[in-house]
Protein backbone atom coordinates (compact mmCIF):
# COMPACT_ATOMS: atom_id res chain seq x y z
CA UNK A 1 0.00 0.00 0.00
CA UNK A 2 1.32 3.44 -0.93
CA UNK A 3 2.07 5.99 1.81
CA UNK A 4 -0.67 8.32 0.61
CA UNK A 5 -3.31 5.58 0.47
CA UNK A 6 -2.34 4.44 3.98
CA UNK A 7 -2.62 8.04 5.20
CA UNK A 8 -6.11 8.33 3.70
CA UNK A 9 -7.13 4.98 5.22
CA UNK A 10 -5.90 6.23 8.62
CA UNK A 11 -8.04 9.37 8.22
CA UNK A 12 -11.01 7.19 7.30
CA UNK A 13 -10.67 4.96 10.35
CA UNK A 14 -10.00 7.90 12.66
CA UNK A 15 -6.44 7.07 13.70
CA UNK A 16 -5.18 10.27 11.99
CA UNK A 17 -7.00 13.59 12.03
CA UNK A 18 -7.68 15.64 8.91
CA UNK A 19 -5.34 18.37 10.16
CA UNK A 20 -2.54 15.87 10.77
CA UNK A 21 -3.00 14.40 7.30
CA UNK A 22 -2.99 17.86 5.74
CA UNK A 23 0.23 18.74 7.55
CA UNK A 24 1.83 15.53 6.30
CA UNK A 25 0.88 16.27 2.69
CA UNK A 26 2.11 19.87 2.96
CA UNK A 27 5.65 18.81 3.84
CA UNK A 28 8.08 20.09 1.28
CA UNK A 29 8.99 17.59 -1.46
CA UNK A 30 12.73 18.08 -0.97
CA UNK A 31 15.17 19.49 1.54
CA UNK A 32 18.05 21.69 0.42
CA UNK A 33 21.13 20.97 2.53
CA UNK A 34 23.48 23.09 0.45
CA UNK A 35 25.40 20.51 -1.56
CA UNK A 36 22.35 18.31 -2.19
CA UNK A 37 18.60 18.58 -2.57
CA UNK A 38 17.27 15.48 -0.86
CA UNK A 39 14.14 14.12 -2.55
CA UNK A 40 11.62 13.43 0.23
CA UNK A 41 8.69 12.52 -2.05
CA UNK A 42 10.48 9.86 -4.10
CA UNK A 43 8.68 7.05 -2.30
CA UNK A 44 5.30 8.68 -2.96
CA UNK A 45 6.05 8.97 -6.69
CA UNK A 46 7.97 5.76 -7.31
CA UNK A 47 7.23 3.44 -4.42
CA UNK A 48 10.81 3.46 -3.10
CA UNK A 49 12.79 6.08 -1.23
CA UNK A 50 15.70 7.88 -2.85
CA UNK A 51 18.82 5.73 -3.04
CA UNK A 52 22.11 7.41 -2.15
CA UNK A 53 24.82 6.90 -4.77
CA UNK A 54 28.04 6.86 -2.79
CA UNK A 55 30.50 7.17 -5.66
CA UNK A 56 32.04 10.63 -5.88
CA UNK A 57 30.58 11.77 -2.56
CA UNK A 58 32.58 12.31 0.61
CA UNK A 59 31.69 10.30 3.70
CA UNK A 60 30.55 13.51 5.38
CA UNK A 61 28.17 14.29 2.50
CA UNK A 62 26.72 10.77 2.58
CA UNK A 63 26.20 10.98 6.34
CA UNK A 64 24.43 14.35 6.02
CA UNK A 65 22.08 13.08 3.29
CA UNK A 66 21.38 9.96 5.34
CA UNK A 67 20.63 12.00 8.46
CA UNK A 68 18.20 14.19 6.48
CA UNK A 69 16.34 11.18 5.13
CA UNK A 70 16.13 9.55 8.55
CA UNK A 71 14.86 12.75 10.18
CA UNK A 72 12.06 12.77 7.62
CA UNK A 73 10.90 9.27 8.50
CA UNK A 74 12.63 7.08 5.92
CA UNK A 75 13.17 3.53 7.13
CA UNK A 76 15.41 1.22 5.10
CA UNK A 77 17.83 3.43 3.14
CA UNK A 78 20.26 2.11 0.52
CA UNK A 79 23.71 3.55 -0.17
CA UNK A 80 25.35 2.14 -3.30
CA UNK A 81 28.99 2.16 -4.44
CA UNK A 82 30.13 2.84 -0.90
CA UNK A 83 33.80 2.21 -0.12
CA UNK A 84 34.79 0.39 3.05
CA UNK A 85 36.69 3.46 4.26
CA UNK A 86 33.69 5.75 3.77
CA UNK A 87 31.40 3.20 5.40
CA UNK A 88 33.47 3.33 8.61
CA UNK A 89 33.29 7.12 8.70
CA UNK A 90 29.54 7.21 7.98
CA UNK A 91 28.86 4.58 10.66
CA UNK A 92 30.47 6.74 13.31
CA UNK A 93 27.54 9.18 13.15
CA UNK A 94 24.87 7.23 11.25
CA UNK A 95 24.94 3.48 12.00
CA UNK A 96 24.72 1.32 8.89
CA UNK A 97 25.20 -2.31 7.93
CA UNK A 98 27.94 -2.58 5.33
CA UNK A 99 28.04 -5.30 2.68
CA UNK A 100 31.64 -5.24 1.50
CA UNK A 101 31.32 -7.40 -1.61
CA UNK A 102 28.28 -5.49 -2.86
CA UNK A 103 29.73 -2.12 -1.77
CA UNK A 104 26.32 -1.31 -0.29
CA UNK A 105 25.43 0.27 3.04
CA UNK A 106 21.98 -0.22 4.57
CA UNK A 107 20.51 2.10 7.18
CA UNK A 108 17.59 0.69 9.11
CA UNK A 109 16.06 -2.78 9.10
CA UNK A 110 15.66 -4.95 6.03
CA UNK A 111 11.93 -5.35 5.25
CA UNK A 112 10.13 -8.68 5.16
CA UNK A 113 9.65 -9.99 1.61
CA UNK A 114 6.26 -8.94 0.21
CA UNK A 115 6.71 -9.52 -3.52
CA UNK A 116 4.56 -11.83 -5.61
CA UNK A 117 7.34 -14.40 -5.97
CA UNK A 118 11.08 -14.95 -5.90
CA UNK A 119 13.91 -13.24 -7.73
CA UNK A 120 16.72 -15.49 -8.96
CA UNK A 121 20.14 -13.87 -9.27
CA UNK A 122 22.46 -16.04 -11.38
CA UNK A 123 26.08 -15.47 -12.39
CA UNK A 124 28.18 -16.96 -15.13
CA UNK A 125 31.25 -17.16 -12.89
CA UNK A 126 32.64 -16.40 -9.47
CA UNK A 127 34.19 -13.19 -10.82
CA UNK A 128 30.68 -11.80 -11.38
CA UNK A 129 29.59 -12.19 -7.76
CA UNK A 130 30.35 -8.59 -6.68
CA UNK A 131 27.87 -7.26 -9.25
CA UNK A 132 25.42 -10.01 -8.34
CA UNK A 133 25.56 -9.10 -4.66
CA UNK A 134 24.80 -5.49 -5.51
CA UNK A 135 21.68 -6.72 -7.32
CA UNK A 136 20.70 -9.19 -4.60
CA UNK A 137 21.14 -6.83 -1.63
CA UNK A 138 19.26 -4.08 -3.49
CA UNK A 139 16.35 -6.42 -4.16
CA UNK A 140 16.29 -7.69 -0.57
CA UNK A 141 16.32 -4.13 0.79
CA UNK A 142 13.23 -3.47 -1.33
CA UNK A 143 11.28 -6.38 0.13
CA UNK A 144 12.05 -9.34 -2.12
CA UNK A 145 13.01 -12.95 -1.53
CA UNK A 146 16.21 -13.65 -3.48
CA UNK A 147 17.72 -16.96 -4.56
CA UNK A 148 21.40 -16.83 -5.47
CA UNK A 149 22.74 -19.20 -8.14
CA UNK A 150 26.43 -18.41 -8.51
CA UNK A 151 28.96 -19.86 -10.97
CA UNK A 152 26.39 -21.53 -13.22
CA UNK A 153 27.84 -20.34 -16.54
CA UNK A 154 27.41 -21.99 -19.91
CA UNK A 155 30.99 -23.32 -20.02
CA UNK A 156 29.56 -26.06 -17.80
CA UNK A 157 25.91 -26.21 -18.84
CA UNK A 158 25.17 -29.04 -16.42
CA UNK A 159 25.64 -26.52 -13.58
CA UNK A 160 22.84 -24.39 -15.01
CA UNK A 161 20.50 -27.30 -15.66
CA UNK A 162 20.92 -28.58 -12.09
CA UNK A 163 18.91 -25.53 -10.94
CA UNK A 164 16.01 -25.80 -13.38
CA UNK A 165 13.37 -25.81 -10.64
CA UNK A 166 14.54 -22.51 -9.13
CA UNK A 167 14.92 -20.92 -12.55
CA UNK A 168 11.52 -21.99 -13.87
CA UNK A 169 9.67 -21.03 -10.68
CA UNK A 170 11.15 -17.52 -10.47
CA UNK A 171 9.07 -14.41 -11.01
CA UNK A 172 12.12 -12.54 -12.32
CA UNK A 173 15.59 -13.79 -13.27
CA UNK A 174 18.69 -11.59 -13.19
CA UNK A 175 21.44 -13.05 -15.42
CA UNK A 176 24.89 -11.62 -14.69
CA UNK A 177 27.85 -12.51 -16.89
CA UNK A 178 31.00 -11.17 -18.47
CA UNK A 179 33.09 -12.72 -21.27
CA UNK A 180 30.59 -13.30 -24.13
CA UNK A 181 27.50 -12.90 -21.88
CA UNK A 182 25.75 -16.04 -23.14
CA UNK A 183 24.08 -16.83 -19.81
CA UNK A 184 21.20 -14.41 -20.43
CA UNK A 185 20.17 -16.17 -23.66
CA UNK A 186 20.34 -19.60 -22.05
CA UNK A 187 18.22 -18.57 -19.07
CA UNK A 188 15.85 -16.69 -21.35
CA UNK A 189 15.22 -19.94 -23.19
CA UNK A 190 14.49 -21.88 -19.99
CA UNK A 191 11.97 -19.68 -18.16
CA UNK A 192 8.71 -17.84 -18.83
CA UNK A 193 9.80 -15.10 -16.40
CA UNK A 194 11.33 -11.82 -17.58
CA UNK A 195 15.13 -11.96 -17.65
CA UNK A 196 17.19 -8.90 -16.75
CA UNK A 197 20.67 -9.24 -18.24
CA UNK A 198 23.64 -7.54 -16.60
CA UNK A 199 26.90 -7.52 -18.58
CA UNK A 200 29.98 -7.31 -16.40
CA UNK A 201 33.43 -5.94 -17.13
CA UNK A 202 34.93 -9.40 -16.52
CA UNK A 203 36.92 -10.80 -19.46
CA UNK A 204 40.11 -10.70 -21.48
CA UNK A 205 41.19 -7.95 -23.87
CA UNK A 206 38.56 -8.39 -26.58
CA UNK A 207 35.83 -8.27 -23.94
CA UNK A 208 36.44 -4.48 -24.02
CA UNK A 209 35.54 -3.97 -20.37
CA UNK A 210 32.11 -5.57 -20.74
CA UNK A 211 31.16 -4.13 -24.13
CA UNK A 212 31.29 -7.56 -25.78
CA UNK A 213 28.89 -9.00 -23.20
CA UNK A 214 26.63 -5.94 -23.51
CA UNK A 215 26.33 -6.29 -27.29
CA UNK A 216 25.79 -10.04 -27.00
CA UNK A 217 22.97 -9.57 -24.49
CA UNK A 218 21.38 -6.81 -26.57
CA UNK A 219 21.35 -9.22 -29.52
CA UNK A 220 19.93 -12.15 -27.54
CA UNK A 221 17.71 -14.45 -29.60
CA UNK A 222 15.70 -15.35 -26.48
CA UNK A 223 12.44 -13.46 -26.03
CA UNK A 224 11.80 -11.57 -22.81
CA UNK A 225 15.39 -10.49 -22.16
CA UNK A 226 16.10 -6.85 -21.26
CA UNK A 227 19.54 -5.40 -20.59
CA UNK A 228 20.92 -2.87 -18.13
CA UNK A 229 24.30 -1.14 -18.23
CA UNK A 230 27.68 -2.77 -17.63
CA UNK A 231 28.19 -3.74 -13.95
CA UNK A 232 24.83 -2.15 -13.02
CA UNK A 233 23.72 -4.65 -10.40
CA UNK A 234 21.74 -1.95 -8.60
CA UNK A 235 19.68 -1.13 -11.70
CA UNK A 236 18.88 -4.80 -12.22
CA UNK A 237 17.88 -5.34 -8.59
CA UNK A 238 15.66 -2.24 -8.63
CA UNK A 239 13.90 -3.22 -11.88
CA UNK A 240 13.42 -6.80 -10.68
CA UNK A 241 11.80 -5.48 -7.51
CA UNK A 242 9.40 -3.32 -9.53
CA UNK A 243 8.33 -6.37 -11.55
CA UNK A 244 8.01 -8.50 -8.43
CA UNK A 245 5.79 -5.86 -6.81
CA UNK A 246 3.51 -5.27 -9.77
CA UNK A 247 0.53 -6.20 -7.58
CA UNK A 248 1.10 -2.99 -5.60
CA UNK A 249 -0.33 -1.09 -8.57
CA UNK A 250 -3.73 -2.39 -7.47
CA UNK A 251 -3.10 -1.15 -3.94
CA UNK A 252 -2.64 2.41 -5.22
CA UNK A 253 -6.06 2.56 -6.85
Amino acid sequence: MSDIKKLLEDVKNGSVSIDEALLSLKKKPFEDIGFAKVDLHRKIRQGEAEVIYGGGKSAEQIAAILATMKSNGEGCIIITRLSEESAKIVSASQPITYYKEARIGISGTMPNPDGIGRIVVATGGTSDIAVAEEAAITAEAMGNEVIRLYDVGVAGLHRTLSHLDEIMEATVVIAIAGMEGALASVLGGLTDAPVIAVPTSVGYGAAFGGLAALLSMLNSCASGVSVVNIDNGFGAGYLASMINHIHSKEDRK
